[in-house]
């Protein structure tokens, strides 16, 4: 007998509840610890579900981290357009560079380098990948809002131009992190708004 729309919208809303249990109870472990040294066993347990239930919504620890931290970088783009609901930024260009000054990204960023980076004993190059992944779903965010916000820009111009500042923005992070520590300090915000004014430089806006 197939299910009816209410048992359906109840299910989806128990495991959309699910789901964020264990997002939430992945950010409050990385906090205390600053690091993403715990366990499957400690995250389910610190997010009141079992061990199936957190795998039932991952494959992995390390995919529960990545949405984690996207989450944390999604948060901006959903902040800046509460702040831009009152006008529409004259360019598309103009709305990333907003949502990636060093104000709204330096504090999130900062925090993700020593936590993703781990203790010694984890390899560099995980916080790297890591830090990539959390990159990626912050650039679907990000087309996706600037879509809307800018409907008379082709969409493929939108998708584009944001592949191409998010991956600058990566290479950002790098050359900042190097230079700075990746610590947060007016000194490394200035430097960042410094890198991102060069990133900008080299991008172009799509016609509308």
């Amino acid at each position: 007998m197939p299910e009816n729309s209410a048992t359906v919208d109840r299910r989806a809303a128990l495991k959309a509840k699910s789901r964020k249990a264990i997002l939430d109870a992945a950010e409050v472990l990385m906090r205390e610890r600053r690091s993403t040294n715990f366990s499957v066993d400690e995250l389910a347990a610190a997010a009141d579900v079992s061990r199936r239930t957190v795998f039932n919504h991952f494959d992995s620890l390390e995919a529960v981290v990545t949405a984690a931290a996207g989450r944390m970088l999604v948060d901006i783009v959903d902040a800046m357009e509460a702040e831009a609901a009152s006008g529409t930024s004259a360019t598309v260009l103009g709305d990333l560079a907003a949502a990636a000054s060093a104000d709204h990204l330096v504090p999130t960023v900062a925090y993700l380098i020593e936590v993703l980076g781990g203790d010694h004993a984890q390899p560099v190059e995980r916080g790297a990948v890591l830090m990539q992944r959390a990159v990626a779903l912050f650039t679907d965010r990000m087309s996706t809002s600037i879509a809307r916000r800018h409907p008379g820009v082709d969409e493929l111009q939108v998708a584009f131009l944001v592949a191409a500042f998010s991956g600058g923005l990566l290479g950002l992070v790098e050359h900042w992190g190097a230079a700075t520590g990746g610590t947060d300090t007016p000194d490394s915000r200035r430097a960042w708004n410094d890198l991102l004014a060069r990133l900008v430089l080299v991008l172009r806006e799509p016609a509308a």
